[in-house]
């Protein structure tokens, strides 16, 4: 895994510490950016500026903003595409091009499992949270044929600041609704997450395309 680069997106949310953590122990180079990527013209100068990209780790995320469908507000389901969906499409199209001349490179997308199962309530997460799995389930076909493995850690109920935060870990009612709801009986660790990632990272990963994983203690499977 030496004398390789990997980009981490937005790494100061979401999983964007634990993959580095784990990718860093395994000598990768790595480079971030920290704040969310609200524009095309922010992705596209991350991408320029780091240069040589092996792995690009698209971590992106946003709260759910939670409610019926009826009462979706427009300006909450365009934040949700906003900051999920149209980042990862133009992050992924500014570097494939120095992929391709490789013939060679890693796309690994930090999404959700919420869509694989559907959350009463959270229609407009799971629609953008589903908008980057399809994305990414495509892209990892076409891109196979020129040794470009595109996949995407589908997961949930994973320890991390902006959807299981510390605080609420030892939260009565939350862990009795964990306990309801995912077959591990448990909270997965961040840990878990950087693992698989270093996986989908590393050149023992080469039939894998395309392929939407969920790591969600069972919740999806």
């Amino acid at each position: 895994m030496t004398n390789r680069t990997a980009l981490i997106t937005c790494v100061d949310r979401y999983m964007g510490r634990a993959v580095q953590t784990k990718f860093e122990a395994l000598g990768i180079t790595v480079v971030t950016n920290g704040g969310p990527l609200t524009s095309e013209r922010a992705c596209t100068d991350l991408i320029a500026a780091a240069g040589e990209i092996d792995i690009l780790v698209a971590n992106l995320a946003e709260p759910p903003m939670t409610g019926p469908v009826q009462n979706i507000d427009n300006a909450d389901w365009n934040t949700l595409f906003d900051a999920l969906v149209h980042p990862l499409m133009y992050l992924v199209r500014a570097v494939t091009p120095q992929m391709l001349d490789r013939r060679a490179g890693k796309i690994i997308a930090v999404t959700s499992a919420a869509p694989l199962r559907g959350i009463p309530n959270n229609a407009a997460y799971c629609a953008a949270r589903g908008a980057q799995n399809g994305f990414i389930k495509a892209i990892g076909l076409e891109l196979a044929r020129a040794n470009i493995q595109a996949n995407a850690i589908a997961q949930n109920y994973i320890n991390n600041d902006t959807y299981y935060p510390d605080d609420i870990l030892d939260d009565a009612k939350f862990l009795d609704h964990v306990k309801r709801n995912v077959p591990t009986n448990k909270i997965g660790a961040a840990q878990e997450t950087a693992e698989l990632a270093a996986y989908l990272a590393s050149e023992n990963c080469t039939h894998m395309v395309g392929q939407i994983i969920p790591l969600a203690g069972g919740w999806a499977t």
